[in-house]
């Protein structure tokens, strides 16, 4: 399988001097870090951000089909997430946690582990049902580790695993977890992290926005367990990301290209889905492609492949937020998040969402009010 190495380099970089780590801090209270969904997926706020006019509106995810316009495409992350969290002990008997980042094989996967005392290559871990685990090899926060069992790997995480919710959700995860914390239109196992801007939408928004003409097209990125990893560089063009798995395809292209054509506005769920999309373009634009990715995106970076982007709101500091920064710039989109702390959004994979439109890109929103249709 071909793999895709991409930074943030090349034609698309222009230079940003000085650019660190602390220019994308912004404080959060912690009660506004989203600890269970709500009742209804499209329930959620939604903050619309227009850079060009430099005007942002309060508004709610189930007005979303008014916001947009016949012959607008949505790209979707159709990837599915698997309980990738397991539990068990060490051959000393100490407790260790398992989170597998992404499977590599019918037994085998890269996963990180929480323990007292790092495992050496060689060594066996026990899962709560007995199944035993060799650690193969370690590569930084990354242990590569094999499944001694019969049964697929995939099927041993449907039957004992559980939900890895992200780190700053405190609690345990629930078997409404199972449910929620994956997308109405999840297809293709692989994920360790739910796309969750997709979150947000359920049948009944869908058939709206088939209703008003808005097409959808999907790519496949297997979100790893890496994309909560922090920044530890504060020279961020020093940062290396974590691998990811993307399947771009030629159906997808084609809408993307008559979309564009018709005056059409191609709009990406999620940051997974511009990661994906600009992974695949090449000099002379999008082309299929499957593989892995590194490409990180951050203010200089210049993304050309989308028109429109929503997004949740994400953690201070991340490769995610610097993504954004990059789309509708650095200070308007941290002005953008001061605002959602003022009025008390939810942040976060169970938080609200936002629209955002770059400059350079017309949202046909006037002060307030809907797209033309």
């Amino acid at each position: 399988m071909a793999t895709l190495l991409c930074f943030s380099a090349g034609p698309s970089r222009l230079p940003v001097p000085g650019l660190k780590k602390s220019d994308f801090h912004y404080d959060l209270p912690p009660e506004l870090i989203a600890q269970q969904p709500l009742p209804a997926r499209s329930a959620s706020r939604l903050l619309v951000l227009d850079a060009r006019r430099q005007s942002m509106q309060d508004r709610t995810f189930r007005e979303l089909p008014q916001l947009l316009k016949r012959g607008d495409l949505l790209v979707f992350n159709d990837t599915r997430v698997l309980p990738a969290r397991l539990f068990g002990r060490k051959a000393s008997g100490g407790a260790v946690e398992i989170l597998i980042e992404r499977v590599t094989g019918t037994h085998t996967a890269v996963a990180q582990l929480g323990v007292s005392k790092k495992p050496r290559a060689g060594s066996t871990l026990v899962l709560d049902d007995g199944t035993e685990v060799t650690v193969l090899d370690r590569e930084g926060a990354f242990y590569e580790l094999r499944f001694e069992t019969a049964e697929p790997l995939e099927r041993l995480l449907l039957r004992i695993g559980h939900m890895p919710l992200p780190p700053y959700i405190t609690r345990a995860d629930e078997a409404a977890d199972r449910e929620r914390y994956q997308t109405v239109f999840a297809r293709h196992p692989g994920a360790v992290a739910a796309p969750t801007a997709g979150l947000h939408f359920d049948g009944a928004l869908l058939e709206a926005l088939r209703e008003r003409g808005v097409e959808s097209g999907y790519i496949t990125l297997h979100v790893g367990a890496g994309t909560f990893q922090p920044v530890r560089s504060e020279k961020i063009e020093e940062h290396r990301m974590h691998r990811e798995w993307l399947n771009v395809g030629a159906e997808l292209i084609e809408k993307i290209q008559r979309t564009r054509a018709a005056g059409g506005r191609v709009i990406a769920v999620g940051t997974t889905v511009v990661r994906a999309l600009e992974a695949a373009r090449g000099e002379r634009g999008l082309r299929p492609f499957a593989g892995e990715t590194r490409i990180f995106i951050f203010p200089g970076y210049r993304i050309t492949t989308i028109d429109g982007l929503i997004t949740n709101f994400h953690l201070p500091e991340s490769t995610l937020l610097m993504l954004v920064s990059a789309f509708a710039g650095r200070e308007f989109v941290l002005d953008a998040y001061r605002h959602a702390v003022r009025q008390r959004y939810r942040f976060y994979s169970y938080g609200d969402a936002m629209l955002v439109w770059p400059e350079g890109r017309d949202s046909g929103l006037g002060t307030r009010g809907s797209a033309a249709p």
